[in-house]
């Protein structure tokens, strides 16, 4: 009389386990066909680079260079000074990345940890910036860069970084320090603290992934920034390296095996950077401040 209540019990653990398995099952499924999808083109992309312009192009494709041609590496990266184009990134990329993460942070521990009148006002007229399309504001920004003579230098690229770094990066540093205990501010005013040093000595490194997700953000947008340096850099020697794909695209249009050596070499540093950064990223992007 007593057994069959626990059996059915029993069968309905067993059904419910049984589910769980195969909702499980059916999201993985779903997720790896998705990658798979998603890393086609970069594979087709690498093997490309590897073969010859007629091996290309063979139907049905083959996917093993048949045989290998490592010789599109030198002669695509050669063929325009990709060297230069790379100094020249990293010559705007490093103090773009790093101003956007000091003056964001600064703008994000004010909105996020400090009083005074009329900061969420401020803030949402802010984020409605956001709302305007690049294209709206590109040519007063032009006139304005113009007037100071600093067309055809860097300047243009770097110094607006240095103020605020883009609302975008000033909203998901806020929110993220929103979530840190506001008991250790209190705790480190009462000790003498300044909002500075809270900021330097308690902020900061309670927020190491989303500085970190910022820094990736950042990284990404300077790496592969085409319209900016298209706008404001003349000079074919001050070019970056997402110019000189542009440039490599417009001289060997049909050369495809060179153009994606190229492309190859111009992904590569992005896919590394990822690769090393992607656990603080998505601890970044989860938005779980607080530690301990």
């Amino acid at each position: 009389m007593e057994s069959k209540p626990i059996n059915l019990l029993e069968k309905k653990i067993m059904i419910q386990t049984d589910n769980g398995k195969i909702t499980k099952i059916s999201i993985y499924f779903l997720l790896a066909s998705g990658s798979v999808i998603m890393i086609i083109p970069l594979l087709w992309m690498i093997r490309s680079s590897f073969m010859g312009m007629q091996q290309i192009f063979i139907f049905p494709p083959e996917w093993i260079p048949t045989p290998w041609v490592f010789t599109n590496y030198p002669e695509a990266l050669t063929t325009v000074p990709f060297i230069q184009y790379f100094l020249n990134t990293i010559t705007i990329l490093i103090p773009s990345v790093l101003g956007t993460l000091v003056t964001a942070s600064m703008a994000a521990f004010a909105f996020a940890r400090l009083k005074w009148v009329g900061k969420n006002f401020v803030f949402a007229v802010l984020m409605t910036t956001l709302m305007l399309p690049y294209a709206v504001t590109l040519i007063p920004t032009f006139l304005i860069w113009a007037k100071l003579g600093l067309i055809n230098t860097y300047w243009p690229l770097i110094l607006p970084k240095w103020f605020g770094g883009g609302i975008f990066y000033i909203f998901l540093l806020r929110q993220f320090f929103l979530t840190i205990p506001k008991e250790l501010d209190e705790a480190a005013t009462i000790d003498g603290a300044n909002p500075l040093q809270i900021l330097w000595h308690i902020i900061i490194p309670l927020s190491r992934p989303a500085l970190i997700t910022v820094g990736i953000f950042s990284t990404l947008a300077e790496w592969n920034d085409f319209l900016g340096p298209l706008i404001y850099l003349n000079d074919s020697r001050k070019f970056t390296i997402a110019l000189g794909l542009a440039e490599f695209t417009g001289l060997y249009s049909s050369q495809w095996h060179l153009l994606m050596a190229a492309s190859t070499v111009v992904i590569t540093p992005v896919v590394i950077l990822f690769f090393f950064a992607q656990r603080y990223f998505i601890e970044g992007i989860a938005l779980t401040g607080t530690k301990g």
